[in-house]
């Protein structure tokens, strides 16, 4: 583990569980250690308790930690599923929320899990008088869009200002969704005075996973550059990315620190696709068939539908630099970020250590 949360010195009831929603998840397992590390009970909300494989990592970070594991199966889309983990709860980590991009219909597959399931943790924690602070997984989507949204900011900087006003649900629609979920969780927060909301909102999330497969987007982004699909170069658009551990210690940070509010924009750095892979060269450059050029826009939209990428999409985001500023999450949170380097190689020493593994069975 990388990083340690010390909640010795800070007003925290450890007698009162914590729940940590989807919390088999990549970031949410991090959260799970993090807390478990600190002496923290945590209840942590699964779709199927009992299935091994996929609470094995929980139950191994559980083991020899000061703190207390307790399974709660729970259901994103079913009204009051997460009543039972909810209680006695003081703070609230939602984290379940679909992170896919390759749908067949978004609002059934992106929007409705996220909008409703998110409805449905805050209306449960309307109902449960001990909760006193949800913190919410939301993200850099929900701030912005595609580079429409950066050319009408100030300086073109994303803040937590920010909010994305160029998606839908047939442009970008996973970050239309979470735009939805995001301003569902402000409204439910503002309609109500018992609870605090605060929301951490990372770029896209890097680095080694807790379970030994991880489905994570992100990992198949991670796959996808070492498959050798873009070994003939991928195109230059900016993603703004950040460590998994850093994105755990923010919402542990959010959920316990006394003066923490609204939204925190969590990113180590802004980059490219091309800029990261030629990061890896020198470790991975002979073992991975690594992107090495960037392709030039006109053949990139040209092959977009080769690629599952759409023509509209890489016109309006080739070629734009996108910043950020994490002034507040560095201030208030007191996020210190790895670079993105670090990071990639961790995670692509995991995919290696898996592809081995798998080459022997």
């Amino acid at each position: 583990m990388d990083f340690q949360v010390d909640l010795r010195d800070l007003p925290v009831d450890m007698s009162a569980p914590v729940l940590v929603t989807g919390a088999t998840g990549y970031v949410a397992s991090w959260i799970v250690k993090g807390l478990l590390d600190a002496g923290v009970i945590v209840h942590a909300a699964v779709r199927d308790p009992n299935n091994t494989a996929k609470v094995e990592h929980l139950l191994k970070a559980a083991d020899g930690s000061p703190g207390t594991l307790r399974l709660f199966a729970s259901d994103l889309m079913r009204e009051g599923s997460y009543k039972q983990a909810m209680q006695g709860c003081q703070t609230v980590i939602h984290t379940a929320s679909p992170f896919v991009r390759a749908v067949r219909d978004p609002q059934r597959d992106l929007v409705d899990p996220a909008v409703n399931g998110t409805r449905n943790v805050l209306r449960t924690a309307n109902d449960v008088d001990t909760v006193e602070r949800v913190v919410l997984t939301s993200s850099v989507a929900a701030m912005i869009g595609d580079a429409q949204d950066i050319l009408r900011l100030p300086g073109r900087t994303v803040t937590e200002e920010t909010w994305n006003t160029t998606s839908s649900l047939t442009r970008e629609p996973y970050s239309f969704s979470k735009t939805l979920a995001e301003k569902e969780a402000w409204r439910v927060a503002e309609a109500q005075d018992r609870w605090r909301l605060v929301t951490v909102n990372p770029g896209l999330v890097i680095g080694p996973a807790l379970n030994a497969e991880p489905t994570s987007e992100s990992f198949n982004i991670a796959r996808q550059l070492i498959s050798g699909e873009a070994r003939f170069g991928a195109p230059r658009i900016a993603v703004a990315v950040v460590d998994v551990r850093e994105v755990a210690y923010a919402h542990v940070a959010a959920a316990f620190l006394p003066e923490t509010e609204g939204r925190h924009l969590v990113v180590a750095e802004s980059t490219d696709i091309v800029d990261l892979a030629r990061r890896m060269l020198p470790a991975y450059g002979e073992r991975f068939p690594l992107p090495r050029r960037a392709v030039p826009k006109f053949l990139a939209v040209a092959f977009a539908p080769a690629t599952g990428l759409e023509r509209g999409y890489l016109r309006r985001n080739i070629g734009f630099d996108l910043r950020g500023d994490t002034t507040k999450s560095r201030k208030m949170l007191g996020v210190r970020y790895r670079p993105a380097q670090q990071s990639m190689e961790e995670m692509l020493d995991q995919l290696a250590q898996a592809e081995a593994l798998r080459a022997q069975h």
